[in-house]
């Protein structure tokens, strides 16, 4: 099924030749120089971090909004997970994936 949607698709678009659209950027500024260039590490580390701080957030919400219900036992759930996460955060600090160059 997935190959005949992909064939049917290549048969039925419309197609559109032209050398800006094998740009790898299509903004209408042509490029100077090579595309491929290499990112120093510490940008994907600060991603990552974000991405991981930003992702715990939404795990918190859940359990503050049924904070109540859930007694104890939860709470000292989120204690350890807090305690968690603050042990990433200082190996992150200590490591100086925080500070931007």
């Amino acid at each position: 099924m997935v190959g005949a949607g992909i064939l049917v698709s290549n048969l039925v678009a419309p197609k559109s030749i032209n050398l800006q659209k094998d740009e790898p950027y299509e903004c209408g500024i042509p490029t100077k120089g090579t595309s491929w260039i290499q990112f120093r590490v510490g940008y994907y580390l600060f991603a990552i971090i974000f991405l991981i701080f930003d992702v715990e957030t939404v795990f918190i919400f859940p359990w503050a909004v049924a904070m109540r219900q859930v007694g104890l036992a939860a709470f000292i759930e989120i204690v350890i997970f807090f305690l968690v996460l603050g042990l990433g955060l200082l190996y992150a600090w200590k490591k100086k994936a925080l500070t931007w160059e």
